[in-house]
């Protein structure tokens, strides 16, 4: 038995349309997973080929390196083929990401140690200094932002903006020395160098970490003070804030719930856009603090011409960086107001509201 008034038909209506946004939402959610991992290995594709094509271009000549001088054209000529080097390129190229593929990125030429396992030493300290680099970055810089745009045209604005001027044009190199001088020398509280893999505690780990992931972090989280000062400050004026206040939203919720997760875009953007910067910016930083990781393999490696190492440590920062970008496209598309709402306020106002 219906309700008096067509009132039950009205709310299935009412929850029709409610669900109506959820449904477009799932429908379109494979198509842009799919467009994305489309670019993404295409990238890989053309990062693998351009890394591939600059070992081979580099002319080095690991047989004449590792057996000296007295080699003669026989012996070179056999440990080339041992290397697979009197191939054609395209064989070489083809044979080289199938493995890549299989996690195989070939042995040193010096050493005959699996590039892989070496990866697999070096990888884990770049990824714990970037990961606790971007975690600073979002800390501060987010709470920067938050702080300038609440007090828009006032003191804490424009020191914020000022700061993060300053910050914008000091390299990591620059800044890791000074806290360095400060911290280490000066202080004493703090290791002016070296690495403490996680596993040994926590602590241990954070007191030597924690520098070299503060100067990596500091431009990253100026540029996202920046972009969400200036989302946030446009968010605050607009109608649904007023109508959220007016509603007795506490101010908090209204930041939190709904301002944020609107003005976030061009911060996770700028954020993902760090990454590789972060990872740039590991081969001074890795330097100054004496870190074992990636970027001083890497460098090492060009050193010697040990081009499947040299190879290795680049397609795997490729990887590394194009993973962000994937995790950062994910919570745009998680976050996408457009996306989210649905139809606009006006319109689902109208059609949810009762006659």
């Amino acid at each position: 038995m219906s309700a008096p008034g067509g009132t039950l038909p009205a709310q299935r209506r009412g929850a029709a349309r409610g669900w109506a946004p959820l449904a477009r939402r799932a429908a379109a959610a494979p198509r842009s997973l799919g467009r994305l991992l489309a670019v993404t290995g295409t990238v890989f594709l053309l990062s693998s080929l351009l890394t591939f094509g600059l070992g081979a271009l580099s002319g080095a000549n690991p047989a004449a390196a590792v057996l000296g001088d007295t080699a003669t054209p026989a012996d070179i000529a056999r440990m080339q083929h041992q290397f697979g080097l009197d191939r054609p390129l395209v064989t070489q190229y083809f044979s080289w990401l199938g493995h890549v593929l299989t996690g195989d990125f070939g042995r040193s030429w010096f050493t005959s140690v699996p590039v892989s396992d070496s990866i697999g030493q070096a990888l884990p300290v770049d990824l714990s200094i970037a990961g606790l680099a971007l975690l600073l970055a979002v800390l501060v810089g987010g709470g920067a932002g938050i702080a300038a745009a609440l007090n828009s045209g006032g003191r804490i604005d424009r020191t914020v903006t000022l700061v993060c001027s300053v910050l914008g044009t000091l390299p990591p190199f620059v800044l890791a020395i000074g806290l360095i001088v400060l911290f280490s020398v000066q202080l004493g509280a703090l290791p002016s160098g070296g690495y403490v893999p996680f596993a040994t505690g926590p602590g241990q780990w954070l007191r030597y970490a924690i520098l070299p992931a503060f100067a990596l972090s500091l431009d990253a989280a100026a540029s996202i003070a920046r972009q969400l000062r200036t989302s946030l400050v446009g968010e605050l004026r607009e109608n649904y804030v007023t109508g959220a206040v007016m509603r007795g939203f506490s101010a908090r919720r209204v930041l939190f719930g709904h301002v944020l997760r609107n003005a976030a875009g061009p911060a996770l953007t700028v954020l993902g856009m760090s990454v590789p910067a972060i990872l740039g910016g590991a081969v001074v930083t890795e330097r100054i603090f004496n870190l074992p990781g990636i970027a001083q393999l890497s460098l090492q490696s060009a050193e010697q011409h040990d081009i499947p190492v040299v190879q290795g440590t680049l397609l795997v920062t490729v990887v590394v960086v194009l993973l962000a970008n994937v995790a950062v496209n994910a919570a745009l598309t998680a976050l996408n107001p457009a996306a989210r709402r649905g139809p606009a306020p006006e319109a689902a106002t109208a059609e949810g509201s009762p006659s």
